[in-house]
């Protein structure tokens, strides 16, 4: 598997398919975070809002690397299409990990924050959770799943305007409003590390569910 994570990185870098969702992500993140004040989660609610959208790009991107064919023939090498897609998230979520770096220190650096390390475990969880959820996304609106790009674009841009928007749905749009109330870091790792759990059954059962259609496509 960890030979496959780092073919499809490799794909990924030499296909230069993954400079637009960063550079969203970057100018989201200096756009929304430069100057900022406040209390440290606030930021970290800019930061989990660019990583999601990032998130979601950056994995439809990942899964249509491969034309039918060579995917075809990549999960006959692999052991099975469920390799294949499990490479593709990771690759995802791996990328995700490297940009929650810049996203947790950026606000530090561009702002004017107390940090605590209660506020900086929050920054951490929070997004984690979009990331998570994100790729949740991206899988769903995949090409495997969604073969005509028309489609899929429409769905992404539905699935994430529903997650930031509709109020309450978690875990996007409940871990945006709990990291803009007025509560304390402290007081905000149980339930941002709720909504983590549940950004991870998310990925989980989309996985489940863009294998399963992506196999009967197949």
């Amino acid at each position: 598997m960890i030979a496959l994570v780092r073919c499809t990185a490799a794909t990924l870098l030499h296909s230069q398919r993954h400079l637009a969702p960063v550079l969203l992500f970057t100018g989201v993140l200096t756009v929304l975070t430069v100057n900022g004040t406040g209390p440290l989660p606030s930021a970290y609610a800019s930061s989990a809002g660019a990583l999601f959208l990032c998130a979601t790009w950056l994995t439809a991107v990942v899964t249509g690397l491969d034309d039918p064919p060579r995917r075809a023939i990549l999960a006959v090498s692999a052991g099975g299409a469920w390799r294949v897609l499990l490479a593709s998230v990771g690759t995802a979520l791996a990328c995700c990990a490297a940009l929650m770096v810049p996203g947790l220190l950026l606000p530090l650096w561009a702002g004017s924050y107390e940090v605590t390390p209660a506020g900086l475990l929050v920054g951490v969880a929070a997004q984690a959770t979009a990331a998570l959820a994100g790729c949740a996304l991206g899988v769903l609106c995949s090409p495997p799943v969604l073969p005509r790009p028309g489609y899929a674009l429409a769905t992404a841009l539905a699935l994430v305007l529903a997650a930031l928007f509709t109020p309450g749905l978690p875990p996007v749009n409940r871990l945006l409003h709990l990291l803009s109330g007025d509560t304390g870091p402290a007081a905000l790792l149980a339930p941002v590390g709720g909504q983590l759990g549940v950004a991870a059954l998310l990925l989980t059962g989309a996985t489940g569910v863009a294998h399963q259609v992506g196999t009967r496509r197949g």
